[in-house]
């Protein structure tokens, strides 16, 4: 298949079978916002239920306290619940 003929999501679980990746990379590379491409990825982890392959996350993490333990890792957190920072890396995303 054409990568013309390919779709968002199609292109996205793609790129995550080939290598891990954050929202905003994940954004960039297909020219998205990153809260477009988590829920993009949403659909992707429905998709790939019930087949071999399995979404895995890497959960936001707090930069200044570690604090990892969201409720919801398919999501952009603005601050941290724990410490209030707003010093967070992105939570990351592969297929396997």
């Amino acid at each position: 298949m054409r990568e013309a003929d390919e779709t968002t999501r199609q292109r996205l679980a793609d790129a995550l079978r080939d290598e891990p990746a954050t929202p905003s990379e994940l954004a960039v590379l297909l020219d998205l916002t990153p809260h477009a491409a988590v829920r993009h990825v949403e659909h992707v982890s429905r998709s790939v239920d019930g087949t071999d392959e399995q979404l895995l996350v890497a959960p936001p993490t707090c930069r200044d306290c570690g604090f990892d333990d969201y409720d919801d890792l398919l999501n952009l957190p603005s601050r941290c619940p724990k410490c209030k920072s707003e010093s967070i890396d992105e939570p990351i995303f592969t297929i396997e």
